[in-house]
């Protein structure tokens, strides 16, 4: 029998989870509500109560074609006439387990790392839980967070065996985060079949909607995926010349860029869009965002100012973006700060899917994971990489989070996880005014809107479009120092701008740019 293992519910009984309700009316609206296996869990009763409440649970899956699955319990599982068991891996392994129920019962097991995943599929499981992939309260022994890009090794490295199983991830799960987890954990030849959910639907309010819900989100693409392919296009010539047509795009569809960004540089920005031909709207409540979202636009979020509030409307505008398919790009500023910083960001890239990740490079290391960097505040600081460190640094975390990541500094380095390229353009008078950093995120999130198709293109042409008018405005016989570089700069991006109306590209003749050869990231 072929299973749908597209939503797969685990079952809490204990009242953190369940609170006051049925469990068995819980599952009943669950099944109803479209989950497409259930699990029974439960470490704490007597095999009397487990064998009744599994009969009963049987009782409802069975007229729906749900199978159900016991946890642990081989003895409970041949009770009943279940389905099949889950096994942990401190639970019967899955051999002795083959051996009691025979051939026909499904055996799952839980596995947290490559090796575990290959000892389970020779064993003979017919599936594995991959996890923990988030921080749960349902589960105390996790030995490690794998996050996405762990499940992706552990799909990576099972495709090398010869018997290939059915696949879902666990571990703090939810309806906020299920299709960033299905997307940014696809490796290049397995994908996961599904996900399994605990208090997502046991403690929801409405457990048959919540299952609707999942299961929409689990089978159906996301939106933020309708343009997310390769292109052949990596020669930077043959890029460069495409990069008027997207200034020019820009100046034609005037999309708006909704910028969540602080009270400091809200104004610049406003002024830097508007020069460059985009709408700006600054709107930090997220209650403005799916209907800004509805407008085609972009959004930005710089991770200023950090308050709950604030993280909230972050990962709630964020959202409304992902469902729109819109652009969202993201500032982690002084992503290693502080230990608050490093929980924001890591809640932001769990819940939310950013089509451009930029930060210099102290920003970037925390957010690939290296736990030890640390920032006295949005400075990077004395790097001692080298650029071809620094690359492919801005590479593998691209390849890892399935997007466009820029590296910023003295040379500015782009990668979709494949092309990789250097940006030698700029002035030093960005670092010596507020809001440089923000206001070329606004620029690169309005190519974005702009120029759907290549969203390492569309980042290009916001980078030098960016660096080149600040390259025009140092050397302009007005400018005597940042306090006159400032309107001067918003001067030269208006230049470019109308030039690219005019089909005029000579702006490009400044273009720095290279391709940099980075070995290719086996993680994805």
């Amino acid at each position: 029998m072929e299973i749908d293992y597209s939503v797969y519910l685990v079952t809490d009984s204990t009242p953190a989870i369940l609170g006051k309700s049925n469990l068995e009316d819980v599952v009943r609206a669950a099944v109803e509500g479209g989950v497409t296996v259930v699990q029974y869990r439960d470490k704490h009763s007597d095999t009397g109560y487990l064998i009744q409440t599994a009969q009963s649970l049987r009782t409802i899956c069975k007229p729906h074609a749900v199978p159900l699955i016991i946890n642990d319990r081989v003895d409970v599982a041949l009770a009943v006439d279940a389905d099949g068991v889950h096994l942990g891996q401190t639970d019967m392994d899955a051999t002795t387990a083959r051996q009691l129920l025979g051939p026909k019962m499904i055996i799952g097991v839980t596995v947290s790392s490559l090796a575990e995943a290959v000892t389970a599929i020779e064993a003979g499981a017919d599936y594995l839980g991959i996890g923990t992939v988030y921080t749960t309260p349902t589960k105390e022994d996790t030995k490690a967070i794998l996050g996405t890009a762990g499940v992706r090794e552990i799909l990576d490295g099972i495709t090398g065996v010869e018997r290939v199983v059915p696949t879902v991830a666990i571990g703090g799960i939810n309806a906020q985060n299920v299709q960033h987890v299905m997307f940014k954990s696809q490796a290049r030849r397995k994908r996961l079949d599904g996900v399994a959910v605990v208090s997502a639907v046991m403690a929801a309010n409405n457990p048959k909607a919540a299952a609707q819900e999942l299961r929409k989100l689990a089978t159906e693409p996301p939106g933020f995926t309708i343009e997310s392919r390769p292109h052949p296009v990596t020669e930077v010539n043959d890029l460069l010349r495409r990069v008027d047509a997207v200034v020019k795009d820009l100046g034609d569809k005037h999309p708006l860029c909704h910028n969540m960004t602080n009270l400091v540089v809200q104004n610049f920005a406003a002024n830097v869009a508007l020069s460059i031909g985009s709408s700006p709207i600054m709107a930090n409540n997220a209650d403005e965002a799916p209907e800004l979202a509805a407008l085609g636009g972009s959004l930005v979020i710089n991770m200023g100012s950090i308050t709950p509030e604030a993280t909230n409307n972050y990962v709630r505008a964020a959202q409304a973006y992902n469902a729109s398919g819109q652009p969202v790009l993201f500032d982690p500023v002084g992503a290693g700060a502080t230990g608050l910083r490093r929980e924001t960001v890591k809640k932001l890239m769990a819940d939310c899917y950013f089509e451009v990740i930029k930060g210099n490079e102290s920003e970037l290391s925390v957010l690939w994971g290296e736990v030890n960097t640390q920032q006295k505040g949005v400075d990077s600081g004395i790097s001692t990489s080298s650029d071809l460190d620094k690359a492919a640094l801005t590479m593998k975390l691209a390849a890892r989070e399935r997007n466009i990541v820029v590296l910023t500094g003295k040379t500015d380095f782009l990668s979709d996880g494949i092309r990789t390229y250097g940006v030698k353009n700029g002035s030093g008078y960005l670092g010596r005014i507020t809001g440089s950093g923000c206001t070329l995120g606004t620029t690169i999130a309005a190519c974005l809107a702009a120029h759907r198709e290549d969203k390492l293109l569309a980042t290009l042409s916001g980078i030098l479009m960016y660096e080149i008018a600040a390259e025009q405005a140092a050397v302009r016989d007005d400018v005597k120092g940042p306090g006159t570089f400032v309107p001067a700069f918003i001067d030269e991006l208006a230049s470019i701008a109308s030039s690219a109306q005019a089909s005029d590209g000579s702006w490009l003749d400044r273009a720095k740019v290279e391709r940099i050869e980075v070995k290719e990231p086996n993680n994805d």
